[in-house]
């Protein structure tokens, strides 16, 4: 009798052997034993827009990505929203990130055809953060075949251990994305922002 597996269930089984492994080798959770507590809002002088990023890249690598759920941001109008944080040490782009914003009656262009990467490690080999505030509305993976609309899994594995994860076809409207390195060495000249391409502001 032979026995055919959805793709899907493959990838919740890989990631579920993921938590497996970390639990067992005795890495925390970035949930466990944190107390429930009112989102903080981000603070001056870092206020997004109101209006999000639509972010799209061709393919992806996730290092170190954790999820917190529920986070409130307060926005340069003055309002809040209630959206997700992704943070990672280093988001490696593969190949060609595209991000476009519509405000104010101009639209905002930034392309990045090949390479790029935000974060990573600076000159004393410590690692620096990229957070990332919003919603993904689709990423694929690859288990022996393409799988897409896996977001929900990835948010849910990603809030209990930290993930390092290819992923392609990623799309998302993303209020911010904020690159910062607390402890770099002071003759560092590692730059945490790597994203070779264009910028193309356009109005009516």
């Amino acid at each position: 009798m032979r026995v055919v597996r959805s793709p899907l269930v493959a990838v919740a089984a890989a990631l579920l052997l993921a938590v497996a492994t970390a639990v067992w080798s005795g890495q925390p959770s970035s949930a466990a034993g944190r107390a429930a507590a009112a989102p903080e809002p981000l603070g001056v002088p870092f206020l997004p827009a109101p209006d999000p990023l639509h972010v799209t890249i061709a393919s992806m690598v996730a290092v170190s990505m954790t999820v917190d759920k529920n986070v409130t941001i307060r926005l340069s109008d003055g309002t809040t929203r209630t959206t997700t944080q992704y943070t990672f040490t280093k988001l490696k782009i593969r190949s060609h990130m595209n991000v476009t914003q519509r405000a104010a009656g101009h639209t905002l262009t930034i392309d990045v055809p090949d390479e790029g990467s935000l974060g990573g490690y600076d000159s004393a080999g410590k690692p620096e953060t990229t957070t990332m505030w919003g919603t993904i509305g689709n990423v694929c993976v690859r288990v022996l075949v393409k799988i897409c609309g896996v977001q929900g899994l990835l948010d849910f594995f990603g809030s209990l251990i930290p993930l390092t994860a290819g992923a392609e076809d990623f799309v998302g409207d993303i209020y911010a994305i904020r690159t910062v390195d607390d402890h770099a060495a002071l003759d560092s000249t590692d730059n945490p922002v790597h994203l070779p391409g264009t910028i193309k502001v356009t109005v009516p």
